[in-house]
């Protein structure tokens, strides 16, 4: 794993400590109901729209791409495909707003954040949470380390479906900012923070703010 990024504990300076072991235990044991039974409730919307997508668009209704986790370690997120399947031919491609790579459904699922249910099976596996910092790829992860000196410290927690940054601007923070409220969240994480995410979140879902 020496040629993938990967955070370094001393060099992230980051003086807030990790969760105590019950810490961990009690947030391990939360993303496991939360995501199994959410996954049970929203199962029929899941199957409506493994329909509806390859209508729309030729090709499968999932999407599949390497992210990296805790401590740089790579796993592949599962979506609903929101864009057409050759939408980075011409290679990776941060999403932009009003992005012409969006298909029609996609761009329903993204508004309702439906295109991220089949994450939950990423958080039952173990690679993601439900709270922490959005994966990104390797890819960006070393453009942005150019520029942005730390970028990589996001991964000193394991990502997240949502997070301090998603509540906090979401796809419309830039990667600098994105950092500062994702290294805020590391730095001060807290059982009282996660359940203020959780309810930001469910606002956001029901709004539709943020999307993309």
């Amino acid at each position: 794993m020496d040629s993938k990024v990967r955070v370094d504990r001393q060099e992230a300076n980051l003086t807030k400590p990790l969760s105590t072991s019950s810490n961990f235990t009690i947030k391990r044991t939360m993303d496991l109901i939360i995501s199994f039974f959410m996954l049970i409730l929203t199962a029929p919307i899941l199957l409506l729209f493994c329909i509806l997508i390859p209508i729309d668009s030729t090709g499968s209704p999932f999407f599949y791409q390497q992210r990296l986790g805790l401590d740089g370690k790579p796993f592949n997120m599962i979506k609903l495909r929101s864009m057409g399947i050759d939408a980075e031919k011409s290679g990776p491609k941060w999403a932009s707003a009003n992005d012409s790579r969006v298909t029609r459904i996609g761009a329903f699922i993204r508004k309702t954040r439906i295109d991220e249910i089949p994450q939950l099976i990423n958080v039952l596996k173990g690679d993601m949470s439900l709270i922490g910092p959005r994966p990104e790829r390797e890819y960006f992860y070393k453009e942005f380390e150019k520029f942005l000196p730390g970028f990589k410290n996001r991964l000193y927690v394991k990502p997240g479906i949502t997070g301090w940054a998603q509540v906090n601007g979401g796809y419309d923070l830039s990667p600098k900012e994105k950092l500062h409220y994702d290294l805020y969240y590391i730095q001060h994480r807290s059982f009282a923070m996660e359940i203020k995410i959780l309810f930001r979140t469910l606002t956001i879902v029901f709004t539709g703010n943020g999307a993309r």
